[in-house]
């Protein structure tokens, strides 16, 4: 259990997710104010660019080019100087809104998507992952996915771990040198859907349980749990490593996740110091 107490860096957020470390600061989007947002260690933040069909997952190509999921219309954007433009339209691979997403060192977006239409109570349905190079070439890497979500990549680029929110489950592949995936496996079977997902120099994964109340959650490949950040009244939705020293642990909390009924204020993001720094990709 962690007895550290977690203080607020950014309050009066609408739906923060996709926490990213970057150039000193943190970088997200928050989400249903169709913005991706920066924030230092001291709380001061600025937009960075507004995506109006909703940001989620966020990277860089090798040339520091960010790159950006727009969820509702299932795009990659690409921020240039004139705004953003797109990379690639992923309408015909996610069967509805794509959501996280990890860029590996050769600037390739492996984007997963919800499956199903989370928010209506349709039937849950499997959901294939997609990866995309710099060109805006756009192939399947996986399919028959549980609401694949949080995604990172190994310090040595060959293992990619996704976190399977509908199948309460951390899924690792083997990545070959042209980005396809292989050799599907369970990496750690979990007693809660993790959400957003980084991993430390440990190789222990931190994971956020979007539930109510939710957590965030250590755990080592195989399932233990390490350690136990558990909430009041929000549920997590999103966790990244980052600091001065890659040990302090960005927590992305909301009270609720339905597009409809979030406002200013449902979201905030609060950090707590940990004993591990920060590995791999993101």
């Amino acid at each position: 259990m962690n007895d550290r107490e977690p203080k607020v860096l950014l309050d009066g957020l609408v739906f923060p997710e996709g926490p990213r470390w970057r150039d000193g600061r943190l970088w997200f989007s928050d989400m249903h104010s169709q913005r991706v947002m920066a924030v230092d260690t001291l709380g001061k933040s600025e937009t960075i660019v507004e995506v109006p069909n909703n940001p989620s997952g966020l990277g860089w190509l090798p040339d520091g080019r960010l790159l950006v999921v727009s969820m509702n219309d299932r795009k990659l954007m690409r921020l240039e100087a004139s705004g953003l433009v797109e990379v690639a339209d992923l309408a015909d691979i996610a069967t509805f809104h794509c959501n996280d997403m990890v860029v590996d060192s050769m600037g390739r977006a492996y984007i997963g998507n919800f499956g199903f239409d989370f928010y209506t109570g349709q039937a849950p349905a499997l959901a294939k992952l997609a990866m995309i190079t710099p060109q805006g070439v756009a192939t399947v890497v996986a399919e028959d996915l549980m609401f694949p979500n949080g995604t990172v990549i190994t310090p040595d680029g060959k293992t990619l771990i996704i976190a399977e929110t509908g199948g309460l489950r951390l899924t690792a592949f083997e990545v070959a040198d042209d980005g396809s995936l292989s050799n599907r496996r369970v990496w750690a079977q979990l007693d809660a859907p993790p959400d957003g997902i980084c991993l430390d120099a440990e190789g222990c994964i931190w994971f956020a349980v979007p539930l109510d109340p939710g957590a965030f959650v250590r755990v080592a490949e195989g399932g233990e749990v390490i350690e136990r950040i558990v909430l009041e009244d929000r549920g997590g939705y999103a966790c990244m490593l980052g600091g001065p020293e890659g040990k302090t642990l960005f927590l992305l909390e909301a009270r609720g996740s339905e597009p409809t009924k979030v406002k200013p204020g449902n979201g905030r993001i609060r950090i707590v110091e940990v004993d591990v720094p920060r590995a791999g990709l993101p």
